[in-house]
């Protein structure tokens, strides 16, 4: 299947690749020519500008973009909604906010153009593990780019579905899945992403308290020199807490116990904010997630060895650099 991808960023690029390995034709467009020169190498057709993107595409066009959230991404939508044509389609895989993608939607609908939200995940192993996706978007505009959701997709792998799932009447045991309409794929992983906070936030004080065992505050007889490297390791074999995450902090441990790379000033981007603005619009208690919202407001200005960990996590999957 022919896709057009606007956007070759650390999950962008890894998306190409991807998509060229399932066997899809991959034209991109990129600002920077290093990135576009990249991907070319890879079986990627580069473009010289967005116009010239869409001309490349065989009607109907499908176009994904992968910009930062914001004015990048409404400025990619908005010229797209002019050099496409109906029945074209966009998709946003951006973590854009929903009641965005329901004003975009209305907007490119008048056009004839269909509009898809994709809340992905998987960071910067995507390109080996596959990307969880969360679709929000009109039925038929989902059905038609299924064969892109699958290849990106991690697909069922190792990991059985749940007791009495129906495969028949859903994607979801292979790492993909229509929410719902438009904005109902971003809220999907808005609340993901939200879940992810209270999740790095847990770990990041148990290992904290784990590290501190050894207090001179404490009297000699109660204080433990842990290994934490160690203890990382074992959880992830038959423990309850065992995750992807757990994984993740194994691996920053094992690298340097200390995390001396990390002064643990820990960004937020968006999704944390807007699941606890959701939370408050639907009356729904949120304390864990809104908690771990603020610890990472306060990293700004001090620094624990908990917010050390939380920082080496968001790195460890995504890539990010603490903010300066």
């Amino acid at each position: 299947m022919q896709l057009g991808l606007i956007g070759l960023g650390r999950m962008g690029a890894n998306m190409a690749r991807r998509l060229i390995s399932g066997g899809h034709d991959v034209v991109a467009w990129d600002r920077s020519a290093a990135a576009l020169q990249a991907v070319t190498a890879d079986g990627v057709t580069a473009s010289a500008s967005l116009e010239e993107l869409a001309r490349h595409l065989r009607a109907p066009r499908a176009v994904w973009v992968m910009v930062p959230a914001g004015e990048p991404t409404e400025q990619t939508v908005a010229a797209l909604g002019t050099a496409l044509q109906a029945d074209d389609v966009v998709i946003d895989g951006g973590n854009t906010h929903y009641k965005d993608d329901v004003r975009r939607a209305r907007t490119l609908r008048a056009r004839g153009i269909h509009y898809i939200d994709v809340g992905t995940s998987g960071g910067v192993w995507g390109a080996a593990r596959g990307y969880c996706l969360m679709i929000g978007g009109e039925t038929g505009a989902v059905q038609r780019l299924t064969p892109i959701f699958r290849t990106l997709a991690p697909g069922e792998g190792s990991v059985a579905p749940a007791p009495g799932l129906d495969r028949s009447t859903t994607t979801a045991h292979e790492g993909f899945v229509h929410c719902g309409p438009a904005g109902a794929g971003h809220f999907v992983k808005m609340i993901h992403n939200g879940i992810e906070y209270g999740l790095m936030q847990s770990y990041a004080e148990g290992f904290d308290i784990l590290r501190n065992a050894s207090s001179d505050a404490l009297p000699e007889e109660h204080r433990y020199d842990f290994d934490l490297a160690d203890i990382a390791e074992v959880w992830r074999r038959g423990s309850v807490v065992s995750s992807w995450l757990l994984d993740l902090a194994a691996n920053a441990l094992r690298e340097d116990a200390t995390l001396s790379h990390f002064e643990g000033r820990v960004a937020d981007s968006g999704e944390g904010r807007w699941t606890v603005a959701a939370a408050i619009e639907e009356a729904v208690p949120a304390d864990v997630l809104t908690t771990a919202l603020f610890t990472r407001f306060r990293s700004r200005r001090d620094h624990t060895f908990a917010e050390q960990l939380l920082s080496a996590l968001r790195a460890q999957f995504g890539g990010h650099v603490e903010p300066r």
